[in-house]
């Protein structure tokens, strides 16, 4: 191509004219519009989520016999109760907390449930407004959100991003339980030390998420608030402890008979591998190698699904489930103890 020369549909390429050192702004400038108008709608979400949230939100510094450590925390009560992650305080009994208008005032410990990796403290001098808490049940693949925290002891700090995955699993462990946290928020929003227990927000400054592990770079989970966490935070504001209950089985998932999925709509059953002895499930005659298809009248699937029903208000009941044997659908009263 020699000097001064364009080739293109009609005469010119798209933006530029055939003319020799001339440029066309016309196509440029719409692209541009365009794209402020783009960034200042995303800057209104996160600003005013921002504005929304960043009086709610606490910096936690605590001393325990290891040593200091600090993270954040979500005022959600009026009266001075805020939700952090049980790592955060875990071996503490209080610390001190900041706000972002500089306020500061000492917090007790309320409780903690590391099976969660969820606990609740109260400062002393309440003042700071409670933060609305949603339901990530109705979150979505793709979906902004804003978290709101207080990273490498940076007070206040803002970062967006999107939900980069639902339905994650993150284990957790008390001494020698071990339980998996279900549901568990991805997303891509920056997270580093100090934003654990700080909050993950949607774009109308309701708190979805409470931050709890940055599981590599650019990768931050969160634990979900959903209904069960919020019958989580009410037993630890009400008894400081989470009562759970016990069945004393353990499954896995396996598929179900084509014909027997297709009846109940159900593919897949919970396979018993293991039953403790003089176990709530070993009394109610459930043995090794039963599927198991219900519990309370609610599909069972996965072990999730039945840890979510092993919480305090299920001690002592009854749970009528629903099991298969050699083919045959058996019916069986179970009666969940307290985990000790």
């Amino acid at each position: 191509m020699r000097d001064g020369q364009v080739f293109a549909m009609g005469g010119r390429l798209s933006g530029i004219d055939a003319r020799p050192g001339t440029v066309e702004t016309v196509m440029d400038t719409e692209h541009t519009g365009v794209e402020s108008g783009a960034l200042d709608a995303y800057s209104r979400v996160v600003t005013g989520v921002a504005t929304k949230l960043l009086p709610s939100v606490a910096a936690l510094s605590v001393r325990t016999a290891r040593g200091a450590g600090a993270g954040s925390a979500v005022t959600f009560t009026d009266d001075g109760f805020l939700l952090t992650n049980a790592h955060v305080v875990a071996g503490a009994n209080g610390g001190t907390a900041t706000f972002a208008d500089g306020t500061e005032t000492t917090f007790d410990v309320v409780g903690a449930d590391p099976l969660s990796d969820l606990a609740v403290v109260r400062v002393h001098h309440p003042g700071a407004p409670a933060a609305p808490l949603g339901n990530a049940d109705d979150l979505k693949i793709g979906q902004l959100v804003v978290a709101v925290g207080n990273p490498m002891g940076l007070a206040g700090s803002v970062t967006a991003g999107v939900v980069s995955g639902l339905g994650r699993s993150l284990p957790a462990r008390d001494g020698h339980r071990v339980r998996i946290i279900d549901s568990v928020i991805q997303t891509d929003a920056a997270l580093n030390p100090g934003n654990s227990g700080g909050a993950l927000a949607d774009s109308t400054g309701t708190v979805v998420g409470i931050n709890t592990a940055v599981a590599g770079y650019g990768l931050g989970l969160a634990v979900p608030i959903n209904a069960t966490t919020r019958s989580i935070v009410g037993e630890l504001v009400a008894s400081g402890r989470v009562r759970r209950a016990w069945l004393g089985v353990a499954g896995v998932p396996a598929p179900l008979p084509p014909q027997l999925a297709a009846r109940i709509d159900q593919k897949l059953g919970l396979r018993v591998v293991e039953v403790v002895p003089g176990s709530p499930a070993g009394k109610a005659g459930i043995y090794l190698g039963d599927v198991l298809l219900t519990a309370g009248g609610k599909p069972i699937q996965t072990v999730q699904e039945l840890q979510r029903l092993m919480l305090g208000p299920a001690i002592g009941q009854q749970l009528p489930m629903t099991l298969l044997r050699k083919n045959a659908l058996v019916d069986v009263v179970t009666v969940p103890a307290e985990l000790e």
